[in-house]
């Protein structure tokens, strides 16, 4: 469900303002109304977005690093300032030193064919008269006759490729058609000695950082969230209107409804005006959902696709049942879910300090184990072995009361799809209801008469025969509402024709939602199959020696059912989502494209 919302105004002084926003930060509890305009042209505000940003890559960097930190402590903001600027300034020395030792590792590239020699012994035999050139040339280019006319004196052959010098009287003319080699200004050594020195600062500068890793983290988050309040602040004050010529400031929110007597109480203790009232159609009204226990712990999933209006229903009740089941058949081994309920359960007994956020999910996915064995035990599938070829009473009791075979499962999933689309369409009905008026509800209500009581005389003709009086009068009924009823205010040709639209629609829409459920069969089957064909690899891949048999078949058996177990698991999460969220939501109605309460706090 939703959170039922107030809307609130407040009119301050100017001299005020600042004392009342940290006041109404304090409380924690008012999403501030943002305005139609954006604040991305405050420069301010800009700059404070980029710092935070700033903080977040020193952080991540720093984490990284995967350095155990030194000991825990409480972040001290000033810290994080002068952390973060050493941080920075460190990583800039460190790209500086990379940049040198790769224009170093260039020049060695180039000096290394060559030896290693004096380039003061070059410029002495140039100050001598003397014009040394080096070139490179391939074996086929070179010339003998070159080392009578230029002096030419092999150094080096690499493959292919010879390297020379020429060493001539200045002035002389020489004119080869060969690459011309343009050496670095110092010694072959000298280039290693660079190199090991900016090595050797690189390493102390990567030490550096490490260190800072092992220290300064909470420092920095701490600097980062006092960021994220500026932040936080500067928006509010760029959603406020001035009046009376600056003198008087006006600022609109929302809070939810149960705290707003926390909300009076404290502003009778200030020198505001503020009003308190009901939102109108028009506004748009931020979105908390308010689910109670076993709900809740289906809203991210909500979340992953959007929230709802304020003026829709809240389908996070209604639809988490359905994707429970819906997960324990995509995922269908019993084995499977039991670890998955035993591994997490074990997590909670042993971990220690599980953050208030993770704890929701773990027990998510608890209870989706739990479906898993309860749906596994359908087939009798435990790591690809069928339980009910175990000659015990108790699996062949289960077998008996529960199992069900390929085509029954195959029709189960084709029943929960039409159950799931008839319930989503009460729901438009209600959901029409709620937000326009029930007249505009009447053309569902109207399908729903027609679909329903077709399934009820094709499933048990016995109580409502197919074509006979009661179902001809559901059908007679259904249709004037589908017909003449679909479009409030229009006349009747038009209802009629939208009609026939929603007809064809309905005949095409409807048959494709319902088979889209067959993958509740298809890949619980895929999935019990595959199992299966890892434990056969499992016996027939171990070779027949008493040690080594044994631990070349629990290998591939433990490396199969976990990859497996990964595949299927991503799978019996995608695959009822997707359900949910095309099939169910569209034939519900569901708009969505609300907006998340995030009251204005520290």
């Amino acid at each position: 469900m939703i959170a039922k919302m107030k809307k609130l105004t407040f009119l301050v002084y100017h001299k005020e303002y600042d004392a009342f926003l940290k006041s109404i930060r304090d409380l924690g509890v008012v999403h501030v109304a943002t305005k139609a305009q954006g604040s991305a042209e405050n420069a301010a505000l800009q700059e404070s977005i980029r710092l935070s940003a700033r903080y977040a890559a020193a952080i991540k960097m720093l984490q990284g690093l995967n350095v155990q930190p030194a000991a825990a402590h409480t972040g001290n903001a000033g810290k994080g300032t002068e952390a973060l600027a050493e941080i920075e300034d460190v990583q800039q020395q460190i790209q500086q030193v990379a940049h040198k030792l790769q224009a170093v590792e260039k020049e060695l590239v180039q000096l290394e064919p060559w030896g290693d020699f004096d380039p003061k012994s070059v410029a002495r035999l140039r100050d001598a008269g003397y014009q040394i050139d080096f070139y490179i040339c391939s074996d086929k280019q070179f010339k003998e006759e070159w080392v009578d006319l230029y002096n030419a004196t092999e150094i080096n052959h690499i493959g292919s490729k010879l390297y020379f010098v020429t060493v001539m009287p200045k002035g002389e003319n020489i004119d080869l058609e060969v690459e011309t080699a343009k050496l670095p200004d110092c010694s072959l050594s000298d280039l290693y000695a660079r190199k090991e020195n900016l090595a050797k600062q690189s390493e102390a500068l990567q030490a550096r950082l490490k260190d800072l890793a092992a220290s300064v983290v909470p420092d920095l988050q701490a600097a980062q969230a006092q960021v994220h309040s500026q932040i936080e602040f500067s928006k509010v004050v760029l959603n406020t209107d001035s009046l009376a010529d600056n003198k008087l400031m006006l600022l609109q929110g929302w809070a939810p409804a149960d705290c707003v007597s926390k909300i009076k109480d404290f502003l009778e203790s200030k020198e505001v005006y503020y009003e308190v009232a009901d939102p109108t159609p028009e506004d748009d009204v931020p979105i908390l959902l308010d689910n109670k226990g076993f709900f809740r712990l289906f809203e991210p999933i909500m979340r992953l696709y959007m929230l709802p209006k304020y003026n829709e229903l809240d389908l996070t009740p209604f639809f988490a049942p359905f994707f429970m089941l819906f997960f324990g058949l995509c995922l269908g081994d019993s084995g499977y879910g039991l670890f998955m309920l035993l591994a997490v359960t074990v997590y909670r007994l042993v971990a220690k300090n599980i953050s208030a956020s993770m704890k929701p999910i773990l027990t998510l996915v608890q209870l989706l184990g739990a479906s898993t064995m309860v749906c596994g035990l359908l087939t009798g599938t435990c790591f690809g072995f069928n339980l009910y070829d175990i000659q015990l009473p108790l699996f062949q009791s289960l077998k008996e009361a529960i199992s069900l075979d390929n085509q029954q499962m195959f029709n189960l999933s084709l029943i929960l799809g039409g159950v799931q689309i008839i319930f989503g369409m009460i729901l438009k009905a209600v959901n029409q209801t709620i937000q326009f008026g029930f007249k505009y509800a009447v053309a569902t209500i109207g399908w729903l008469f027609i679909l329903v009581s077709t399934v009820i005389a094709f499933a048990a003709p016995g109580f409502m025969p197919m074509g006979g009086t009661v179902h001809m009068v559901f059908l007679a009924i259904g249709v004037l509402m589908a017909y003449l009823y679909n479009s409030p205010g229009k006349n009747v040709f038009v209802n009629i024709g939208l009609g026939l639209w929603d007809s064809y629609n309905m005949a095409t829409g409807l048959l494709g939602d319902v088979l889209s459920y067959v993958r509740l069969f298809a890949l619980g089957l895929s999935g019990g199959i595959l199992a299966s064909v890892f434990n056969s690899l499992a016996v027939g891949m171990s070779p027949d020696n008493v040690i080594a048999g044994p631990i070349v078949m629990v290998l591939i058996f433990v490396i199969g059912h976990a990859i497996n177990m990964f595949m299927n698991v991503l799978g019996a999460m995608v695959h009822p989502m997707r359900l949910t969220f095309v099939e169910f939501f569209k034939n519900s109605g569901y708009e969505g494209g609300g907006k998340e309460y995030k009251p204005f706090k520290n």
